[in-house]
């Protein structure tokens, strides 16, 4: 068997790491993925998922390193569920309505876009790509 997901999209906030008891790195960060589509009624939606992603070993220390709030990244990897449910984790938002919270584990993360952000400088996105959303730390599921 096999799985495997690919997703193109904007870190809604810097990579924390940290170290696991045995010394090796794990970095996360959550991912905004966009999709821009016609409802049957001919309106346009806008739907964004965020998705939460982890690397580990060199390539935690590498995205910490280079990746920051903003930045555009290619992510393959594969999905990690609930290990009680074998679904994605729920929680409830502040406004008491249940959500899911979609995980992957990193194969691959490849840093698309310029470089890291440096403080205060605006940036416009490339030609056929869409801004990153602007999203408080409310709005992020974790």
């Amino acid at each position: 068997m096999f799985h495997k997901i690919i997703l193109v999209g904007n870190l809604g906030r810097d990579p924390e790491m940290r170290y696991t008891p045995n010394g090796q790195a794990v970095t996360s960060f959550p991912v905004a993925v966009n999709r821009t589509y016609n409802d049957s009624a001919g309106q346009q939606v806008k739907e964004t998922i965020w998705i939460r992603v982890s690397a580990w070993g060199k390539q935690a220390e590498t995205c910490k390193q280079y990746l920051s709030k903003g930045r555009q990244v290619l992510v393959e990897g594969r999905l990690s569920p609930d290990r009680a449910t074998g679904n994605p984790r729920t929680y409830t938002r502040p406004d008491g309505t249940t959500a899911a919270s979609y995980e992957v584990v990193a194969e691959t993360v490849r840093f698309l876009g310029g470089g890291p952000r440096q403080e205060g400088a605006a940036t416009e996105p490339a030609e056929g790509q869409s801004a990153p959303p602007a999203a408080s730390d409310e709005e992020i599921p974790f």
